[in-house]
């Protein structure tokens, strides 16, 4: 049951869409129902937006998108940042909203407000230093002038498992570039972008900037905005089938896409390895979010000669987590976010174990309200299981043995996906040549968690297209013009 302080929280956040810059309800009032996957009951509910709702959003996208990217850069920049400055001082706020719709226990969410804050901060900073360049052209006859221009109104589809930080990393470097937006957030966590429009707005959003539709219905909603010719941006955080089928949507009219997708994470550790930081990093990489992250480490690839020692250190670590909602205090592992992420984490455990994998502790659902699932440690998972192909995005750790460099390269690339990978080793030299054969797009070199806003988030092969952060994050949302003048010279 929500507290007072709950309810107070719930109620002041909008159940409206936010359209031309109002809070407004959906065509025919219809709505959907968040709930707290801690406990299965309905906290709240909002708009639930049709067809033509989505329509609207876009119509005032595209009317702001003029004046929006004609504004200064530094006065896109100082609305960032008194974002930032707002988020900061409703850090609470923000970390218990999280928590309700999501699961996530609170010391987390709190770290989750933390990081997506920085990509506010960061594209404040990246706004005003947007770069060209001028020269003689090779045959010294006419001068090069190399312009960024935003490239138009955008729509942005983000997430549940991140509320806050998969909006922040799409909507700030936008708006820093100068771009308008329509977001979809997740119809299983709405209420965090909510609220942080609200900032927005409170920090002085034009209207028609950024709009948010939710609804229950993202295909329905999204396939007209994505193939309306106005549209010039799109992207998109999930899984890579809805990701593939969007790229299909896009492709007739070839419009600009970044593509955040699926992960199969391998965590790599070599015989050398501080065990004592490989355990460390291995709880953070696997266990953060309850596993629920594209970022989170899925084959724990170990040497054999450690193999037994680094399985029974994890599983100790793992059998002191406390299980519960995450605003209990001391909880480490949260609810999943749906009875599906129950059903898969408990089918993957299953066909891992039949197939010859060693249960060590957890495997199993756990008897009370919410979608609760037992943190698990496997170890001799063999080829061909089914946890090893796909993501498993619960508190699942599946341990694979082996003997030699060249055997846990292969191993480790051995998938269709390439987001992020983990090495521990205290050979430099051998970390050096793992940075060359991993065939990941991030890499973290005996360190457990690699995001950071100042950092190019993305993958290789069916685990996206461009880059989110970073120098690189403003650039998805920016068009390059090349003008050539006469030789001023004569």
């Amino acid at each position: 049951m929500t507290d007072e302080r709950e309810a107070r929280l719930l109620a002041s956040v909008p159940d409206g869409l936010f359209i031309g810059g109002e809070w407004r309800p959906a065509e025919g009032g219809r709505t959907l129902a968040v709930q707290d996957p801690a406990t299965g009951e309905v906290v709240k509910e909002v708009a639930d937006a049709s067809v033509a709702d989505g329509t609207a959003a876009l119509d005032a996208a595209c009317a702001a998108a003029d004046d929006w990217a004609a504004t200064p850069a530094r006065e896109r920049a100082e609305l960032l940042r008194r974002t930032f400055e707002l988020v900061r001082e409703r850090t609470e706020d923000l970390a218990l909203l999280m928590t309700i719709e999501m699961g996530k226990p609170l010391a987390e969410a709190r770290g989750e407000v933390a990081y997506g804050n920085e990509f506010v901060r960061w594209f404040s900073e990246q706004a005003a230093h947007v770069q060209g360049r001028y020269g003689a052209n090779p045959e010294g006859t006419g001068r090069m002038v190399v312009t960024q221009h935003p490239v138009g109104p955008c729509f942005l589809i983000t997430p549940w498992n991140f509320p806050l930080a998969m909006a922040t990393r799409k909507i700030a470097p936008a708006l820093a570039a100068g771009c308008t937006v329509v977001v979809k957030p997740a119809a299983l966590t709405p209420l965090t972008t909510t609220f942080f429009v609200q900032l927005l707005v409170e920090a002085g959003l034009p209207a028609g900037v950024v709009n948010v539709v939710n609804t229950s219905d993202s295909g329905a909603l999204s396939e007209p905005i994505i193939t309306d010719p106005r549209l010039r941006k799109l992207s998109f955080t999930g899984s890579t089938p809805v990701g593939q089928t969007l790229l299909r949507q896009a492709a007739d009219r070839v419009l600009r896409t970044s593509m955040e997708l699926g992960g199969n994470a391998p965590f790599v550790v070599f015989d050398d390895a501080d065990l004592d930081k490989a355990v460390d990093g291995a709880i953070a990489a696997k266990f953060r979010n309850i596993g629920q992250a594209c970022t989170a480490a899925n084959r724990f690839i170990v040497h054999a000669d450690v193999a037994e020692e680094f399985t029974r250190r994890v599983t100790e670590r793992v059998e002191s987590f406390r299980t519960g909602r995450g605003t209990e205090e001391g909880v480490t592992i949260g609810p999943l976010i749906d009875d599906r992420a129950v059903a898969k984490a408990e089918a993957l455990v299953t066909d891992a174990v039949e197939r010859g994998a060693t249960l060590r502790t957890g495997g199993h659902r756990l008897d009370r309200p919410g979608s609760f699932y037992a943190a698990t440690v496997l170890s001799d998972v063999q080829a061909g299981s089914d946890i090893l192909r796909e993501e498993i995005f619960g508190p699942v750790l599946a341990i694979v043995p082996f003997r030699d460099e060249d055997e846990a390269v292969r191993l480790a690339n051995d998938t269709d996906f390439g987001l992020v990978s983990y090495v521990y080793t205290e050979n430099l030299a051998r970390g050096q040549r793992m940075i060359e054969r991993l065939q990941t797009g991030m890499m973290g070199l005996n360190v457990g968690v690699v995001s950071n806003a100042a950092a190019p988030f993305g993958g290789w092969k069916l685990s996206g297209l461009g880059r989110e952060g970073g120098a690189e994050g403003i650039h998805e949302y920016l068009q390059t013009k090349y003008t050539l003048t006469p030789n001023p010279f004569g």
